[in-house]
């Protein structure tokens, strides 16, 4: 018997294209009566360019950079939904939470899957590759090799889809 699945990590790097990828978590989180928490990791620059940033701006601006891609993640989710209401009525309430950290993104993506209790991390990839040799992103690839929950790795499309998230 499988287990069941009722929290769902989607994990999102705020491309364009990435709502391609929320739409197969979304439709997990239907089809297993789950509910989801979107992480966005803001990549951590190391402490020499952080040194730098922080001698020119002014105090606080971490969290206003956090707070704006909440923000950000809420707009773009409002509007998502909005656009596939028909299809998916349930898009928005079956978000519960939405994080944004700084940090190393495969890191931060297994210490929250862990911390929340993920059943299942959804993430998109835009890794190249070919029939023969498929690449991951390197941030997928270290997610799914260190996971101890299924990884849903959805291939981005290059091309905007009808589910790109639009520019608000």
């Amino acid at each position: 018997m499988l287990p069941e699945v009722k929290t769902i990590l989607y994990a999102t790097d705020l491309s364009k294209n990435s709502a391609f990828a929320y739409r197969y978590a979304l439709s997990c989180a239907e089809k297993y009566g789950a509910m989801i928490t979107i992480i966005h990791i803001i990549e951590d620059i190391g402490p020499w360019a952080r040194s730098m940033l922080e001698a020119y701006l002014p105090e606080g601006h971490k969290e206003e950079v956090i707070k704006k891609s909440i923000q950000r993640i809420q707009k773009r989710l409002e509007v998502f939904c909005d656009a596939h209401a028909r299809d998916n009525p349930e898009c928005s309430m079956r978000v519960g939470s939405i994080l944004v950290y700084e940090g190393n993104p495969a890191e931060e993506i297994l210490k929250q899957a862990k911390k929340i209790s993920a059943d299942m991390i959804v993430m998109g990839s835009h890794g190249k590759g070919s029939s023969t040799h498929p690449f991951f992103g390197s941030v997928a690839k270290r997610v799914v090799g260190l996971s101890r929950v299924p990884v849903v790795v959805i291939p981005i499309p290059e091309e905007e889809t009808e589910f790109a998230f639009r520019e608000i």
